[in-house]
């Protein structure tokens, strides 16, 4: 991995910094700044003093003070919003406070608080991060993307606002979400915040209720559609590689068609992945894998239906029949170990509307109709149900008792409700625990607290794809990779359900705790840098401190001044 510019070099490696800005202008700067811990010494250097009260903070000190702060707030919004206030005015701060308490605030940041951030964002925005490109920009993309705060970009989150979480076309306020998954980047995997970007590509939006908003902050015009939103995405992406050639690309919450088309169509030319697809199918290929182990199974025995057949029901999809050929199973095994269900029911070779992602995983032809999903559970016999429709409710009482009986009494059926926020999960673990009698494992994709069935409590980790694409992101930097592959996330698969704990699993946790995530993101990103990067991928983790600062001389000032 290169060297990160002057003064970001010193400053992740935990150097004392040269640094080129003083008084108010360095008080400002978010990525330089501490507050109220500097030093009496820079206080005189810099020319601090009497810009700060006299007493000099730790940052324990202001972390605990930033805690009180953010506790005082009843509503989970409001502590959105004091988090992203911290963020704009002090980000070492902040990332120290969030990696510190990631299993407290990772609710907020994320999923769940973030889907109301989106739906709101025109209204509790304070202050703008990353780029936001529309329609009007297709042919001054490189020169937008040149006038962004960082010089030097190695990772970019973006978006194009139309499938977010199970809510849908939310128009800009869906970077929301990039600016989320980035600041998990760094407080999870370390990865310091010069090197990301999020963006928006703004293409407009059809959502009623924000069109009629006087308030609305994004582009006011139908969603861009057809061919010239295939050319704006592709003049995004020459801009992007013809600015920061290497800089990894995540994809983030396009809808179906155009997820899997963009993905099929760029993950060979530039790094990129899309996290809806590749990220979520690591993360449950990951608990599938924890859970067969937590029966005493092996991958082989497992029966997997994967309802829902959107983009990331296909990665799942895809991602398992990898882990199955790495086993060594046959297609004739793994198409009969494989069963998607849409919103029409079993996807089998017999119908007539299938698209072209859906038939790669379909079934056998059924005679007699199309069966429904209670029917798919009683033809196929399943062990392990997955959710990602966005649909809640949909495992209703009968669907879990149903596969409940078509589970060996040797085994245990495996109940992965996957969608969020919360309201859109297929079921409730209190739910599904209670109708199979303490029988099934649960993991949900929203955090949800245990649950507490005849006596015996049962934890409910979170397939939350957290714990994949900071590792994956990191190692892909630390490697300075040109592509990212499928057996990349495979591996980062294996590294996550191998970090389930024996104990954890008797628990009936599928998933490590998320206090565990920065180790876990560590060992991702080493399994995708691969053979011989572990000490690359140590000194590529930043820990959020501040370091010594050195005034630099008027020539410096420029290089050492920028943040």
């Amino acid at each position: 991995m290169r060297p990160l510019r002057p003064p970001f070099d010193d400053i992740a490696a935990g150097r004392p910094a040269t640094v080129g800005l003083a008084g108010p202008a360095l008080l400002g700067a978010r990525l330089l700044t501490k507050g109220l811990a500097f030093p009496a010494d820079e206080r005189k250097a810099f020319r601090l003093r009497g810009l700060l009260p006299d007493r000099i903070l730790r940052i324990e000190e202001q972390v605990e003070l930033e805690l009180e702060h953010l506790r005082r707030k009843d509503d989970a919004l409001e502590q959105y919003i004091g988090l992203a206030a911290l963020q704009d005015r002090n980000a070492t701060l902040f990332y120290r406070l969030l990696a510190e308490h990631l299993e407290e605030f990772l609710p907020v940041v994320y999923t769940p608080t973030v889907g109301q951030a989106c739906q709101e964002f025109s209204h509790i925005l304070r202050r703008t991060h990353g780029t936001w490109i529309t329609p009007g920009d297709l042919d001054r993309i490189p020169a937008i993307l040149r006038q962004g705060p960082f010089e030097d970009v190695r990772l970019i989150v973006v978006t194009d606002n139309e499938r977010i979480l199970g809510l849908g076309d939310q128009g800009a306020g869906g970077m929301a979400i990039p600016i989320g998954k980035l600041a998990l980047y760094t407080a999870a995997g370390g990865i310091y915040p010069a090197l990301t970007l999020p963006v928006s590509l703004d293409v407009g939006t059809d959502n009623p209720m924000l069109l009629a908003d006087p308030l609305y902050v994004g582009h006011r015009a139908p969603r861009l559609r057809g061919e010239a939103y295939d050319a704006l995405v592709e003049a995004f992406v020459r801009g992007v590689d013809q600015v920061w050639p290497g800089c990894v690309i995540q994809f983030e919450d396009f809808k179906q068609h155009n997820a899997l088309r963009l993905l099929d169509r760029y993950q060979a030319r530039v790094p990129s992945f899309n996290d809806d697809i590749e990220g979520t199918a690591a993360v449950v290929v990951a608990g599938v894998l924890a859970g067969v182990r937590a029966t005493g199974r092996s991958l082989a025995d497992a029966r997997i239906m994967l309802v829902g057949a959107g983009a990331a029901g296909i990665g799942i999809g895809r991602l398992l029949r990898l882990a199955m050929v790495e086993v060594g199973m046959t297609e004739a095994e793994w198409r009969d170990a494989i069963t998607l269900v849409d919103s029409a029911g079993l996807v089998h070779e017999g119908r007539a509307d299938l698209d072209p992602t859906k038939s790669d995983l379909a079934s056998p032809t059924v005679a007699g109709g199309t069966p429904d999903l209670l029917q798919s559970i009683v033809l196929r016999r399943p062990t392990i149900l997955v959710g990602t429709t966005g649909v809640g409710g949909t495992f209703s009482k009968t669907v879990i008792q149903t596969l409940d009986t078509v589970v060996p009494a040797a085994d245990r059926p495996i109940v992965l409700p996957l969608s969020n926020p919360t309201s859109a999960a297929e079921a409730t673990p209190a739910d599904v625990i209670g109708w199979t009698d303490g029988r099934a494992l649960v993991a949900t994709g929203s955090p949800f607290a245990a649950v507490t069935h005849r006596g015996r409590r049962h934890e409910i980790g979170q397939a939350n794809n957290v714990f994949v694409f900071p590792g994956v992101g990191l190692g892909a930097v630390v490697a300075e990779a040109n592509v990212l592959t499928d057996a990349m996330f495979l591996r980062a698969a294996h590294v996550l359900a191998d970090s389930v704990t024996d104990e954890r699993l008797s628990s009936g946790a599928l998933y490590p705790p998320i206090s565990m995530l920065r180790e876990v993101s560590r060992r991702v990103a080493i399994a995708v840098a691969g053979p011989g990067r572990e000490a690359d991928v140590d000194a590529a983790i930043w820990w959020p401190d501040y370091v010594p600062y050195l005034a630099a001389r008027p020539a410096e000032r420029r290089r050492a001044g920028s943040a």
